[in-house]
């Protein structure tokens, strides 16, 4: 039985969303066991009207709820019966649970991991892995998006082995192509600390490394992993994201501008609707946290119930794939790692 616990009162919506899906992902997979963390009320209320196996939920009390405006030291200080935080708590402390899902505070959510669950053997730094749509109808991970500003090569190196791992145990890539983001393809571009991790992801023989990528190329369906420090990575993924979504509000805007647009528009209605669910983030999942000793995923804020339910499927998979401990085992082949 794989145990994951749920944030139920982090994101814009929950805990409806949260729980909604929650629930989904228990109904199609028999050896999975939620425990919902929140408001025991409140939850307790929202599943009297639902359909689903009690034998596999428990519900664990957390009256207070972290605000996202929060200082991260200042929430895992004071908040401690928060549901995120009594959540974290709970996958340190219990060593049946295996995993858990937050679409809450990214910042507190980061703090609480690193200082009370802790790293795989030999990893310097964990680090978020979101997943993005390609225009071959593939996907492809940005490892890091957020958690590390300042990065070493060593650091690059390990970001490429665990997302690396994590594109084929999880979405079974069987050679991921990896890529480093710099400002140009050539070998000597970028600054020292890229040039010294162009040379080491050359000598990490358990990867597929096949060069440097610029920006806009990140969709473009040759590549299945992009490796980055996380100011470079968030800033991407987020612009490639707000890009997307500005497109298809100005399309739509201009479909509505003439007649003879909107008539157009009415007959190719169906590949509009299927563009839209394409680019719709809420179908990847979050982005997991990889590296902590514990399987740690973090939905958008404005997950619904269906990114939730992705979210479960990502943290379920990696468990079953026993992710954490192949990532040890080639990370630990390297000498050059700190702590």
């Amino acid at each position: 039985m794989i145990k994951i616990l749920i944030d139920c009162f982090g994101g814009d919506h929950s805990p409806q969303a949260n729980i909604d899906g929650a629930l989904a992902a228990l109904a199609k997979t028999p050896d999975l066991y939620l425990i919902f963390t929140g408001d025991e009320k409140t939850i307790q209320d929202y599943l009297a009207g639902k359909t689903y196996d009690a034998e596999r939920v428990e519900i664990v009390h957390a009256p207070e709820v972290i605000g996202c405006d929060e200082r991260p030291i200042d929430v895992i200080r004071l908040k401690k019966e928060s549901s995120m935080i009594k959540a974290v708590r709970l996958l340190r402390d219990r060593e049946d649970i295996n995993a858990m899902v937050s679409t809450g505070s990214t910042g507190a959510l980061v703090a609480a991991a690193l200082t009370r669950i802790g790293r795989v053997k030999g990893v310097i730094r964990p680090a978020f892995c979101p997943i993005l749509p390609t225009m071959d109808g593939g996907i492809v991970g940005v490892c890091d998006s957020g958690a590390n500003v300042e990065v070493t090569p060593e650091h690059l190196r390990q970001f490429a082995i665990m997302s690396s791992l994590y594109m084929q145990q999880v979405y079974g890539i069987e050679k991921p192509r990896v890529a480093l983001l710099n400002v140009g393809k050539e070998a000597e571009k970028g600054d020292e600390i890229r040039q010294k991790a162009y040379i080491l992801l050359q000598e990490t023989s358990e990867i597929h490394f096949v060069g440097n990528m610029e920006s806009r190329d990140l969709l473009s369906g040759s590549y299945d992993v992009v490796v980055c420090d996380g100011f470079s990575g968030n800033v991407l993924v987020k612009t490639t994201e707000g890009t997307a979504l500005e497109l298809l509000k100005k399309l739509k805007k201009d479909i509505y501008s003439r007649t003879l647009y909107k008539m157009g528009a009415f007959l190719m209605k169906k590949m509009f609707a299927d563009e839209k669910e394409f680019m719709n983030y809420q179908n990847y999942g979050g982005s997991v946290l990889l590296g902590t000793s514990k399987t740690v995923v973090k939905g958008h804020g404005s997950s619904k119930a269906v990114a939730v339910e992705k979210c479960i499927e990502q943290a379920y998979k990696m468990e079953v794939s026993s992710l954490s401990s192949k990532m040890e085992e080639i990370i630990m082949k390297y000498e050059h790692y700190e702590y």
